[in-house]
């Protein structure tokens, strides 16, 4: 339940009648209906049958918890569906499809802020719907799909988006705290703590948007242990689709626990001016992301897949696979004035990524200096002799240990690193690093030119195998699935 400005007096009472009042009857609920093809905005919309017909009909009912509002199946709306009220614990008040046929009802915002535009509320749920939002060109519109906004709110309880579909979306360029993009949730406000709490994406797609794709951000946090309780808590991204992205692919900011999963971006940062990563975090604890996919990342600056950022305090990535990006596979770049602590990148396969300006490389340590990054028994094969493995321009706090690095055939491909500190990798085709541990061989991949997973699994006489360190993370499978040995092999691939 969303907290608000109110006297002590008043939240007593709000609290002792809450204590006895019973929860809403979501089977006595009504249902409305908008048909923006034969509907009626005179009708009672309470039917198929007497449907609404606008969008501002449906926008201007207060919906009260478990009511539903129903769009049809195969039609067409334009403008912005902004719908008040909100729903009650166990009551959330839906938003969904009726009727026949596959094809989801389909709204139109021709340039407003949002197609679905939810404010200050909590409790709701949004499924099966075709979202676009394009209008005439611009540098200074912002424009979502669907946007959820919290100012001074307190805590948000229970969104979920389910079978969203979200494309063509022409916003300008701002990124944090109020952008343009896809399917965005944004806290704002300065003088009450607010912040998401049970929100969940799945199953989503967004297609050809500015800026963002799919995200969370916020004014309030700073992702240290201080600031905990006023960290967005229960985000769960998973099984969504992002392509053509202008900016950031999936973005998190100030969240804990979160969880990143099983998540696809292809094309990302194909038309911002900023810097972008495919799937990364802002001053977010503890947060997993896992088998998650993320390729055609365009761009020289930032625009690698995944990110240890400014304020990410034990982060881990792990069974995650990045390949073809213009911008690498891994970024890490404290922020000024942040803390960047106790991160772990382990398990994950890059193959084929590139960053070729300096001091970029496919792995890039850059900015202000963390504490504690540690990036162990990864694959990270590169078919390019233009780029480095490894660079780093100066920042301290990271180890690599138990990786396997291949480079380009022919020419190979170095490591310019003189400052992370270099344990029992396995180095080919590249210089290597002050690793008095070190192995310098082939790795011995099942495929010796590597462009997918598979081909980077070891042959039975691969010189990376058995020769790696236990480490005590709770992680008891690879990449693959296969159970990690004790002692374990180099790389992501820990087959017997």
């Amino acid at each position: 339940m969303a907290l608000r400005r109110t006297s002590t007096v008043a939240l007593t009472a709000l609290a002792l009648a809450g204590a006895f009042a019973m929860p809403a009857d979501a089977g006595a609920a009504r249902t409305y209906y908008v048909d923006c093809q034969r509907g009626d905005d005179n009708a009672t919309g309470s039917s198929a049958g007497t449907a609404w017909r606008s969008l501002e009909k449906a926008s201007a009912h207060t919906y009260a918890p478990g009511e539903k509002l129903l769009l049809r199946r195969g039609t067409s709306c334009t403008g912005v569906l902004a719908p008040k009220g909100a729903g009650a614990a166990g009551a959330p008040v839906l938003i969904d499809a009726y009727g026949s046929g596959k094809a989801k009802p389909r709204i139109q915002a021709n340039g407003a802020r949002a197609a679905l535009h939810l404010v200050d509320t909590e409790q709701w749920e949004i499924r099966n719907l075709d979202l676009s939002n394009t209008g005439p060109a611009t540098t200074t519109d912002r424009r979502a799909g669907l946007y959820v906004q919290l100012t001074d709110y307190g805590t948000a309880d229970h969104f979920l988006v389910d079978g969203v579909d979200v494309h063509d979306v022409n916003g300008a360029d701002f990124k944090d705290p109020d952008p343009s993009g896809g399917i965005l949730f944004v806290v704002q406000g300065s003088t009450t703590p607010t912040r998401f709490n049970d929100l969940r994406v799945e199953d989503s797609t967004v297609r050809h948007v500015d800026r963002t794709g799919i995200g969370t951000m916020s004014t309030w946090g700073s992702g240290t242990d201080a600031d905990a309780e006023l960290l967005s808590s229960g985000v769960e991204f998973v099984r969504n689709k992002a392509y053509d992205v202008g900016g950031d692919g999936i973005v998190i900011h100030e969240t804990r626990k979160a969880r990143v999963e099983h998540n696809y971006v292809d094309g990302f940062n194909m038309r911002s001016a900023g810097y972008n990563a495919g799937i990364w975090a802002w001053e977010s604890q503890d947060a997993l992301y896992q088998y998650n996919e993320v390729t055609g990342g365009h761009g020289t600056r930032d625009s690698m897949a995944y990110d240890i950022d400014g304020g990410n305090v034990r982060n881990t990535y792990r069974y995650n696979y990045s390949h073809d990006n213009e911008g690498g596979f891994l970024l890490v770049c404290n922020g000024a004035d942040t803390t960047s602590d106790g991160n772990r990148i382990h398990d994950n396969i890059s193959v084929n990524d590139r960053n070729t300006t300096s001091p970029y490389a496919v792995i890039s340590v850059v900015c202000g200096a963390a504490t504690d990054t540690q990036v162990y028994r990864n694959t990270v094969v590169t078919d390019r002799a233009d780029t480095a493995l490894v660079s780093n321009n100066g920042p301290t706090g990271v180890t690599f240990r138990d990786n396997i690095f291949m480079g380009a055939a022919g020419g190979g491909s170095p490591i310019n690193d003189t400052v992370s500190t270099f344990s029992n990798n396995l180095y080919w085709r590249t210089a290597q690093p002050r690793d008095t541990s070190g192995v310098n061989a082939d790795p011995r991949f099942v495929d010796a030119t590597p462009g997918a997973p598979d081909d980077v699994r070891l042959k039975s006489d691969s010189p990376a195998r058995g020769i790696g360190t236990a480490v005590d993370d709770g992680t008891t499978h690879d990449y693959f699935g296969n159970p990690i040995p004790d002692p374990p092999s180099l790389g992501a691939d820990q087959s017997s």
